[in-house]
């Protein structure tokens, strides 16, 4: 059994002698309960036990009491500071020497610890062979995993605890929830294929609307679309996005006449639930998505009723014009790389003269600028249209989760005001708890503040709601910042690994290892080509390679952007990123002060970074922190020795 304490590192930057008092408090409170299970205190790491035991029921029986006896503490009155631990369990031959125990066994059950959240229990399958149905806590299977080192997939189970969230688990061992849905884009069969548009426009709408049923998880529209061109089996998508239920079918659009056919399929059983078809008039479509809201809902004991609105879905627009144009914006908005930016934003504000009251068309709209802002569009133009167009989503439907999560952004991107950011994104949240957008963002917002641990749990949402998604790399960069190399990179290399030929991910392990001080592997990812590459990638690429001692690239491209001939949008603060690695500081500073009274106020993204190594001291620097509300304190953690 392995054990590791959540926080501690970063505690003991901030304030080494607390961080002492608590560890021992952590030794005393733990070493009882070892004993009491007949667990053999192997050795400790810092703030980590090894502890082996007799049987893999003494180990869980031994974890489930310290969560417990911890927890009881950490909710009572006046108990201090909080001491929450992870912890992973594996079953194995192990090889003793000099005290220690070595082998495959351990090395798996400190990959699995860290695959649990605090105060959780992680635990492989052999683990899991020997304790089901001996202790009361229900076992929930995780997604397939690979682990670090481990060449065989190892299956992992977490244990649930009393005082959490049923509803996040996953898929069961034994006993379903059905609280996790897919909803795999709706395949065209309209006779005209230019209606393809309808289909996919129609499946992110099932998906927001099924987003309103109380206690339902369902996954981002990002990690189903794959599966339109590359379909799989229930049990295979089950397996991969981590869920219990998927929706599946058909959409055929004809003139003013839809038929559209669905099914509701247990992933355990591969039966139906519910199947179904609907022939209606195009102006039904409302009422369909309201029905397979309510059948899903009865199906899986839930429901239909989002926070603050009533039962159902109103109409959000009489025009069937304007619904038209909203979906083709929908999208138009999802191209990668903002390909499809310009022909969203025509859409919506036509829909939006069709139908000046479409709540849902303006709250799209706002949110399309405040993504785009900064990557695709400078901030200072698009970032107070967004807040016009938020607000009149809100006055005409204060209950929109895509509204509040818009203005949340503003007022984090934008206006540095995080409380009102903080309580945006909150609302958000309240009211649609599967909003991946509000989760990421306000995630971002925690890693600004040096909120690490939020942070990282933010992301493990995304990543339960968006498994397709990126944010692996993301925690690499929080454990980055915290000074944890190991994990960092143990993140960087499994994003890696799952898009190998991806230039991104080679950039993102290449930062982990720069930070761990391992150059010449740093380099090697350095190397990695940018054939076919997009702009933005090739910029960081190239950032990366000024870092490690290679310059040329970004002079070059620095000299390119100042004579206004950069292949995709960079502002003042990506060039000042890349006079910064180049140790050029007047430069980087002036930039940085110019783009912040322009408006263009992205520091808040990029100032933990590297590449302001050299300026983290300067007067300048820090003032223009400090005009951000940002945290000074914690300026060096993280940062690479690149002396």
């Amino acid at each position: 059994m392995f054990t590791d304490m959540v926080g501690y590192t970063a505690l003991a930057q901030d304030d080494e002698a607390e961080a002492l008092t608590v560890l021992d408090r952590h030794n005393r409170l733990l070493r009882p309960i070892f004993e009491k299970f007949r667990g053999r205190e192997v050795k400790t790491v810092g703030d980590a036990f090894l502890v082996e035991f007799e049987s893999a029921l003494d180990a869980a029986r031994c974890a489930v009491e310290i969560q417990r006896t911890l927890h009881e503490l950490n909710t009572a009155p006046g108990h201090g500071r909080e001491i929450r631990l992870r912890i992973g369990i594996h079953v194995g031959d192990v090889v003793r020497t000099n005290g220690d125990v070595l082998g495959d066994a351990v090395n798996i059950a400190s990959r699995i610890e860290a695959l649990a959240e605090p105060e959780g229990i992680c635990l492989t399958q052999q683990v899991f062979d020997q304790i089901q149905n001996k202790i009361a806590n229900p076992l929930v299977k995780m997604p397939p995993t690979d682990l670090k080192n481990v060449r065989l997939p190892v299956g992992v189970y977490k244990v649930l605890q009393p005082w959490a969230d049923r509803s996040s688990g996953s898929r069961s061992g034994g006993r379903r929830d059905g609280r996790h849905l897919a909803v795999l884009p709706l395949a065209n069969i309209s006779p005209d294929p230019r209606d393809e548009y309808f289909a996919d426009g129609l499946t992110e709408e099932l998906i927001s609307v099924l987003s309103q049923v109380r206690g339902l998880s369902v996954i981002a529209r990002t990690s189903v679309a794959p599966y339109k061109l590359a379909p799989k089996s229930v049990a295979q998508v089950g397996a991969e996005l981590g869920v219990d239920s998927v929706l599946e079918g058909s959409v055929r659009k004809a003139g003013n006449r839809i038929r559209i056919t669905l099914q509701l399929i247990d992933v355990e059983s591969q039966g139906h639930v519910w199947a179904t078809s609907y022939n209606r008039e195009i102006d039904d479509v409302f009422a369909i998505q309201s029905d397979i809201a309510e059948r899903t809902a009865q199906a899986l004991k839930l429901e239909f009723a989002r926070a603050g609105a009533s039962a159902g879905r109103t109409k959000p627009t009489p025009d069937l014009a304007a619904y038209d144009l909203y979906l083709r914006g929908l999208v138009a908005s999802r191209k990668p790389d903002g390909e499809g930016n310009d022909e969203a934003i025509r859409c919506f504000d036509q829909a939006t003269r069709l139908d000046p009251n479409f709540a849902e068309a303006y709250a799209a709209w706002a949110n399309l600028y405040v993504v785009a802002s900064g990557e695709y569009m400078p901030m200072p133009e698009v970032m107070p249209r967004a807040r016009e167009l938020a607000a009149r989503a809100l006055a005409l439907d204060p209950s929109s989760s895509d509204a509040h999560s818009s203005l949340g952004n503003i007022a984090f991107q934008f206006d540095q005001d995080w409380q009102r950011a903080e309580e945006e994104f909150g609302r958000a949240i309240a009211l649609n708890a599967s909003n991946v957008t509000a989760h990421r963002f306000f995630a971002l917002m925690l890693v600004a503040l040096d909120r690490f641990e939020e942070a990282e749990d933010e992301y493990r949402r995304v990543l339960q709601l968006d498994p397709g998604s990126e944010s692996g790399g993301l925690l690499s960069w929080i454990n980055l910042l915290q000074g944890k190399y190991d994990a960092a990179i143990a993140y960087a290399e499994e994003a890696r690994d799952a898009n190998p030929t991806g230039v991104a991910s080679h950039v993102a392990l290449g930062l982990a290892y720069l930070g761990a001080g391992r150059i010449a592997d740093a380099r090697r990812e350095a190397d990695f080509p940018t054939t076919g590459a997009k702009a933005n990638v090739v910029y960081d690429h190239a950032l990366l390679n000024a870092l490690v001692g290679r310059p040329e690239a970004a002079r070059a491209l620095a000299a390119e952007i100042e004579r206004g001939e950069a292949k995709s949008y960079l502002s003042k603060s990506d060039l000042a990123m890349l006079y910064g690695a180049l140790g050029e500081k007047t430069q980087a500073l002036d930039l940085l002060e110019v783009a912040h009274r322009e408006g263009d106020r992205v520091l808040w993204l990029y100032y933990h970074g590297p590449w302001f190594a050299t300026v983290r001291d300067e007067p300048r620097f820090v003032a223009l922190l400090r005009q951000y509300g940002l945290p000074v304190g914690g300026l060096r953690r993280g940062t690479p020795d690149l002396s």
